[in-house]
C-alpha cells in the first residue's frame, strides 16, 4: 500500500477495486453488514493528472446514529461473512476502538464511533477486507503515511491535524506530513496499521498487478491517490504451515522498580507488540533480575526498541530471528443469563481448536452481581458447549 499521498477508506477500496477485486463480492459482504441493501458503485477518474478509480457508497442510509464498538462487532460476528473477512474487520474496529479510548481516556467497550461509525465508513472497512479475501492477499506492508496539517471540523468540534484519533495510531509506523488539510483519516489509518504488518518502502517482489484508488478533492500538482501494488514477495517465501517470520526483542534489567513492569508491558502491546512476558532471572553477583521479552511483527521492532530503551533502565537490547504459526481468531458471542459474553474461538481450517470466555466480560458481569468471578466463568463456558463451540466442530458462518 502506497499511502505517501495520503489514506483513507473509500481510496483503499477504490485501489483494491482498480487492482482487480470483483465489485459484486465486495457488495455481497458490505450487504451481510447492513440493515438495509447499500449500493456501491465505481467510476474511473482522474487525480493530479493520474488515472484512477472512485467509489463511492449510495444511498448512504439517513439513519448514521454513533455507534460503539461493542455494536459493530455484534454486527460483524452475526454477518454472514467468511472467516477471514470477518477477523479482518473486527481487528481494524477493535484498534480504532483503542485507539479513541486513549484520546478520550476511557474503555475501548465504551467507545462511540462518530464519522467511523457510519454506514459507509463500515461499508470502507467491510470492503477493503472482503477485497483482500477476494484477491487471495496473505500478507500487507505499506509505505509511510501522509498525515497532513493543518485543523478540521468533525463530531467534536475543531480539532487540530492530524486528528488526536490518527496520531494515536501512528506509533510503529513511518508518518510524514505530506501537505495541507487532512490526508489520512482514522478508518484509514486503522486499516493501514492492523492489516499491515510492516511499515516499509516497497519490497522485493513479483508485481502482478498495480491498483489506483482516488480521493474525493483533486488537488493540482499532488494526485490525491492511493496505490496498491499486487504480487509475491521474494523475501517472505511462502509457509506450508502458514508461519511468520517475527522478532524477538529481550533484555535483562536488575535495577528498576518492579512496580513499573505491568505498564511497561501495556505500553508495549498498545504500541503494536504481538505479546510481551517478563521472565525471573538471576544474574551476576545474585542480583535477582527479570527479562523482558517482546514478541514483534519485523516492521515494529525499531519502534519498540526505542519504546523498551524510554520504559526501562536498560542500556542494551538484543535481538532474534523467530518463526511463528498462529491459529486463525474470531469472536462468537454467547449469553449468560441475560448477559453477553464473547468467546475467543482459535481455529484451523475451519475447526474450532479452543473456545475460550472473554475474562474481561465474565469479571464485569460478575461485579455487577456480585456473585463469584468462578460461577460465571463455569456458565459461559457451559452456555459456549451448549452453542456447540467444541474443539472439533465447525466455526460459526464456514
Amino acid at each position: 500500500m502506497d499511502a505517501t499521498a495520503g489514506v483513507a477508506g473509500d481510496m483503499l477500496l477504490a485501489a483494491l477495486v482498480d487492482a482487480g477485486a470483483p465489485l459484486a463480492m465486495v457488495l455481497t459482504a458490505v450487504n451481510a453488514v447492513a440493515p438495509e441493501p447499500i449500493e456501491i458503485v465505481s467510476a474511473q477518474v482522474r487525480r493530479g493528472g493520474l488515472r484512477a478509480t472512485k467509489v463511492d457508497v449510495r444511498p448512504v442510509p439517513q439513519e448514521q446514529a454513533h455507534r460503539g464498538w461493542r455494536e459493530i462487532q455484534a454486527l460483524l460476528e452475526h454477518a454472514d461473512l467468511s472467516v477471514q473477512v470477518r477477523d479482518r474487520a473486527q481487528s481494524v474496529f477493535l484498534r480504532l476502538a483503542e485507539a479513541e479510548a486513549r484520546v478520550h481516556g476511557i474503555p475501548a467497550s465504551d467507545v462511540q464511533f462518530h464519522e467511523a461509525g457510519s454506514w459507509d465508513s463500515i461499508a470502507d472497512v467491510v470492503g477493503v477486507c472482503a477485497a483482500l479475501d477476494c484477491l487471495g492477499v496473505t500478507s500487507m506492508s505499506c509505505s509511510a503515511v501522509a498525515l497532513g496539517s493543518g485543523r478540521v471540523r468533525v463530531a467534536h468540534g475543531e480539532l487540530p491535524l492530524p486528528t488526536p484519533a490518527v496520531l494515536e495510531l501512528s506509533p510503529g509506523w513511518r508518518v510524514l506530513c505530506g501537505g495541507e488539510g487532512e490526508l489520512a483519516t482514522p478508518t484509514g489509518m486503522a486499516l493501514l496499521t492492523a492489516l499491515s504488518g510492516e511499515s516499509c518502502d516497497l519490497p522485493a517482489m513479483s508485481v502482478h498487478r498495480v491498483g489506483v484508488g482516488a480521493g474525493t478533492r483533486d488537488v493540482p500538482g499532488r494526485p490525491n491517490v492511493v496505490r496498491v501494488v499486487l504480487g509475491d514477495r521474494a523475501d517472505l517465501p511462502a509457509e506450508p504451515d502458514g508461519s511468520q517470520v517475527m522478532s524477538v526483542l529481550e533484555t535483562n534489567v536488575d535495577d528498576m522498580d518492579p512496580r513499573l513492569w505491568p505498564t511497561v508491558l501495556a505500553s508495549l502491546l498498545e504500541a503494536g507488540a504481538a505479546d510481551a512476558w517478563l521472565v525471573p532471572v538471576v544474574m551476576k553477583k545474585g542480583r535477582p533480575a527479570h527479562t523482558l521479552a517482546v514478541l514483534t511483527p519485523v516492521g515494529n521492532r525499531d519502534a519498540l526498541r526505542g519504546l523498551i530503551f524510554e520504559l526501562t533502565s536498560t542500556i542494551g537490547v538484543r535481538e532474534v530471528a523467530v518463526s511463528r504459526v498462529a491459529l486463525g481468531r474470531t469472536w462468537v458471542p454467547v449469553l449468560v443469563t441475560g448477559d453477553r459474553v464473547r468467546i475467543k474461538v482459535a481455529h484451523r481450517g475451519g475447526e474450532v481448536v479452543h473456545a475460550t470466555p472473554e475474562f474481561d466480560d465474565v469479571a464485569e458481569i460478575a461485579a455487577a452481581r456480585s456473585i463469584p468471578v468462578r460461577q460465571v466463568l463455569e456458565e459461559a463456558i457451559a452456555a459456549a458447549q451448549r452453542e456447540g463451540l467444541v474443539p472439533g466442530s465447525r466455526v460459526p458462518g464456514t
